[in-house]
């Protein structure tokens, strides 16, 4: 019992990151921290962005969670740390592998549940500034964003 206990602390944690990163990238990346946000909107043609520390911000949650919980018995924040990881590692995989195609290794996108997803994410970044957005959220968009044909390559 305990096990599938600990599997829902994960799927939660990994579920519940979708409500705190649509969160973050919608009142914090571009609010007060968009001067750390910005170069992902207006790239610069580096290989690394500014944006890339919100990675670094955003995998303290997960480590203090797994360091406590591993510290007591590996109670319920470890698994909880564990989920955050785990949709760190999808986000990363979706946003930079599959949709902005960071290191150039993959054709098109094919799949339509990625395409979905990168009109939903090129959508957002038609807006070169931090107002005006659209489509916050990265792994759950709005279904009109599956219903259209990709007319972008990116």
């Amino acid at each position: 019992m305990q096990i599938i206990i600990n599997i829902l602390w994960v799927v939660a944690a990994f579920w519940a990151m979708e409500f705190v990163a649509w969160f973050a990238h919608k009142y914090v990346m571009h609010t007060f921290a968009w001067e750390l946000h910005v170069d992902h909107h207006q790239p610069t043609g580096k290989f690394f962005q500014k944006n890339d520390w919100f990675a670094l911000i955003f995998a303290i949650p997960s480590w203090l969670n797994m360091m406590f919980g591993v510290m007591n018995g590996f109670d319920f924040r470890f698994y909880i740390g564990l989920g955050i990881l785990f949709y760190g590692i999808a986000y990363v995989t979706v946003h930079e592998v599959i949709i902005h195609n960071r290191w150039g290794n993959r054709d098109k996108i094919k799949h339509w549940y990625f395409q979905g997803l990168a009109r939903a994410h090129f959508a957002h970044h038609k807006h070169k500034e931090k107002e005006d957005g659209e489509c916050f959220g990265m792994l759950i968009v709005p279904l009109n964003f599956f219903k259209r044909p990709v007319n972008s390559d990116q």
